[in-house]
């Protein structure tokens, strides 16, 4: 850059039609953070339909990444962190590790911005 440029900031995402991260781990995410969200509001948070995050959720279920409790009239989903990913890239890197990898105070922050709050007041 010459002396006296300024960077204009571009947005990628206009420059490309796909994301590093598979909705299947923006669903992780959005469990990681709101473990007591409903479907539709991890799907809100995923930015994906939430016929897709029912499909997710029970994908990550059924390989045991992620176990669903009921908590009176909500669901309480669980990440099962200590589950190797099973990607041939990572070994048996475990599933807290990329979620510590990626959650980071900005992107907790960008997902709770997504959370409607709750009718009750709670959010």
């Amino acid at each position: 850059m010459e002396a006296g440029e300024q960077r204009t900031a571009v947005d990628l995402t206009s420059l490309r039609s796909w994301t590093f991260l598979t909705n299947h781990a923006r669903v992780l995410l959005a469990v990681a953070g709101n473990p007591e969200a409903s479907v539709v509001e991890l799907a809100e948070l995923a930015q994906i339909t939430t016929r897709s995050a029912y499909r997710i959720l029970s994908d990550l279920q059924k390989a045991r990444y992620v176990r669903r409790r009921k908590l009176a009239t909500r669901n309480r989903y669980e990440l099962n962190a200590g589950l190797p990913l099973g990607d041939p890239l990572v070994k048996d890197e475990p599933l807290g590790s990329l979620i510590a990898l990626l959650s980071t105070p900005s992107v907790e922050q960008a997902l709770l911005a997504r959370l409607p709050r709750r009718r009750n007041g709670n959010t």
